[in-house]
């Protein structure tokens, strides 16, 4: 049986370990939205039993059903099962204003994109430290390294900017963060960590018996 055609049964352990897991996230993050926990968690060990990889030893969550208002970026260490740093993230100007509603996969449209992607390498770009990221969902968000998102620092990710214009600034699709936390965030992600972009109107999640992109 090909590994990209393994079927959720197959994966009932890791499924287990994932909800325990998620609970103990979910203590140490309480803000957060437990459903986007368990949802980022199963995503991130479906994608690691494909790929044949070693587990993530961190996940990053964005939870775009929040207010950009909102802390709605939250940091896990899998192993210690603790949080690492929960702050602001941006999302592209052509998902909406204060609320992002509008998700897609495709060049030029300036929205943001859902579902998993592995945090890949850094470089040094015109927003300083940057991240590139590929998505690892077919037709969600596989097209993220063409169309160059990335996580990068920004000035507009301030939350002072709500008293004037209700919502903090946008990107142009990228998940961008305060420049404050942009090194760190980038440095505890990079090189093959996770990160999941929830919202809870997305049509489905990531499932164990789909294809991987890559």
């Amino acid at each position: 049986m090909s590994i990209f055609k393994l079927s959720c049964l197959l994966l009932l352990p890791a499924f287990s370990h994932a909800t325990t897991l998620s609970q103990a996230l979910a203590e140490s993050a309480p803000d957060a939205n437990p459903k986007a926990i368990e949802q980022a968690l199963a995503a991130s060990e479906c994608a690691t039993v494909k790929l044949g990889s070693k587990q993530a030893g961190r996940l990053a969550l964005i939870d775009y059903s929040r207010p950009s208002v909102d802390r709605r970026l939250w940091i896990f260490d899998l192993t210690a099962r603790k949080l690492l740093l929960s702050d602001y993230v941006a999302h592209g100007r052509g998902s909406g204003e204060n609320f992002a509603h509008a998700f897609s996969n495709r060049e030029g449209s300036l929205q943001s994109s859902l579902g998993l992607f592995i945090a890949a390498e850094s470089y040094f770009g015109a927003h300083g430290l940057s991240l590139r990221l590929d998505g690892l969902e077919p037709g969600v968000n596989d097209q993220a390294r063409a169309r160059a998102i990335v996580l990068h620092g920004a000035v507009y990710v301030d939350p002072k900017l709500a008293a004037t214009q209700g919502r903090i600034g946008r990107s142009h699709g990228c998940p961008a963060v305060r420049p404050d936390v942009a090194d760190q965030v980038i440095k505890v992600l990079q090189g093959g960590q996770m990160l999941y972009v929830y919202h809870p109107n997305r049509p489905a999640p990531m499932r164990c018996d789909n294809p991987v992109a890559r």
